[in-house]
């Protein structure tokens, strides 16, 4: 059901898009736009009001953000629903992805092979079991992590990050965890704006929804986001934060060369925007410098072993901006106290023993020879890969429609994801789509996978609305 909306903001006070959010809000919770109702496009609206487009996008988001819009890429955007929903609006698709589906190979998640973790999990435990004493009773304390956060230091010395020590590491719950607490630390006022990659990690928008932010997406090229694009959004939007994936982008898997790191970099000291750089997915050591490296005033570098040894472990870690390391320790403090003893002691006896390093040469080396397999499958189409990252991205060939290849792929028990899961609200979805390389499946189930989505691309229906 659509609707002719059009409010007026002639005697509005403050700025337009909040005055528009408030009207779009008071107007649902009235009646006056029905549970249901379309309301008009960004660029409609944006024109009758004599706005710019901007402005309207800024209030719907806000609106969405309170759970009372829903977008619907290539349908518009409706009311969700009549009173603000508490809570998060959505699962993440970690949620979605775990379920069960019988019979079918699931490529949306990349999982990760079984080699040799559970029983270096088993003698860690066994090793720790001996030393538990009247400490584990207590309640967890930061300052009994330090030699897990030096082993973490070590742990992240194959990047380049610039200067480094125990004192700049938080310990976190998993990747997800050590995100929202690095927004913690950087967000303030009633609403913050944080800038995202225009496809990207799910996972981002919901640490930034749940710190109460405003998430705008940034548009992106061959080497990620594009510094024209955030240039104009630091000008417009006044952002405090950018969360960005540079040597492993997921979905589209760019890597950001170093000149486009200095660029962007160049960019937050002019803007003062805070860098939350993402690399629980890095497929290789790297010489070449981090954001952490290029900017360490201002970056907080986040990782996990959930990528590289066991998702289920929820083990992460932030390595802070220089001398932030404490205001990063306090606000995990605030929230959790401190990780668990047991989860402490398991993870560092599997650093100290080498457990972790050998299974992440194992892990690293298995997915590159998926990676392989699956170059050698679909080289002959438009696929973006990395040696080693366990997925790859898909511009699909003229005739198909992302929402219909996944569909068909779907039909033939092969799960994948289209790239509408990754975009902002308002952002593009470009007609492709993402699939990983199901460590935890049989490589000859995933090379079957890879041969029906190689007959799928070598035959785009003559039908576009399939």
């Amino acid at each position: 059901m659509g609707t002719i909306w059009r409010p007026s903001l002639d005697r509005a006070e403050g700025p337009k898009y909040l005055a528009l959010a408030r009207r779009l809000r008071s107007d649902i919770q009235d009646g006056v736009l029905s549970e249901g109702a379309q309301i008009p496009p960004v660029r409609d609206l944006a024109w009758a009001l004599k706005v710019t487009p901007g402005t309207v996008a800024r209030a719907y988001q806000i609106v969405m953000q309170e759970g009372l819009l829903k977008a619907t890429v290539g349908r518009g955007t409706f009311v969700a629903a009549t009173a603000p929903r508490l809570g998060p609006a959505q699962p993440s698709p970690a949620e979605r992805d775990t379920r069960p589906v019988a019979g079918r190979l699931d490529l949306r998640s990349p999982g990760l092979p079984e080699v040799g973790q559970s029983a270096a999990m088993a003698e860690s435990l066994h090793r720790i079991a001996a030393r538990i004493n009247g400490s584990w009773m207590e309640y967890p304390d930061q300052n009994r992590e330090y030699a897990l956060r030096a082993a973490v230091c070590d742990w992240v010395a194959g990047r380049v990050l610039g200067p480094v020590g125990p004192q700049d590491a938080v310990l976190t719950h998993g990747g997800q965890n050590g995100v929202g607490i690095a927004l913690a630390c950087c967000l303030r006022g009633d609403r913050p704006v944080v800038l995202i990659e225009e496809l990207c990690y799910p996972g981002f928008r919901y640490a930034a929804r749940m710190a109460r932010a405003e998430v705008h997406g940034i548009e992106l090229d061959a080497e990620g986001i594009r510094p024209d694009a955030l240039e104009a959004a630091c000008r417009r939007l006044g952002a405090q934060v950018l969360m960005v994936t540079p040597e492993a982008q997921n979905p589209t898997t760019a890597r950001m060369s170093l000149a486009r790191r200095q660029q962007i970099v160049s960019i937050a000291r002019r803007y003062n925007l805070q860098i939350i750089e993402d690399e629980c997915y890095v497929p290789r050591d790297n010489d070449g410098p981090t954001l952490r490296a290029l900017a360490p005033e201002r970056t907080w570098y986040v990782g996990s072993l959930s990528k590289t040894f066991s998702a289920g472990l929820r083990f992460g870690y932030v390595i802070c901006p220089s001398g932030q390391g404490a205001a990063g320790r306090l606000a995990a403090q605030h929230s959790y106290f401190a990780l668990s003893v047991p989860i402490s002691a398991l993870v560092l006896d599997l650093f100290d023993s080498g457990a972790a390093a050998r299974i992440r040469a194992a892990v690293m080396a298995e997915f590159a020879a998926r990676c392989e397999l699956a170059v050698n499958r679909l080289g002959a189409f438009a696929i973006r890969w990395q040696p080693g990252l366990p997925f790859l991205w898909i511009d699909l060939p003229q005739g198909w429609r992302a929402s219909s290849f996944m569909r068909r792929a779907e039909a033939a028990d092969v799960l994948i994801r289209s790239a509408d899961q990754y975009a902002t609200v308002t952002g593009r979805a470009p007609n492709a789509v993402r699939f990983t390389l199901a460590g935890a499946a049989p490589r000859d189930r995933l090379d079957q996978g890879l041969q029906v989505l190689a007959g799928l691309l070598q035959s785009p229906p003559s039908d576009m609305g399939v």
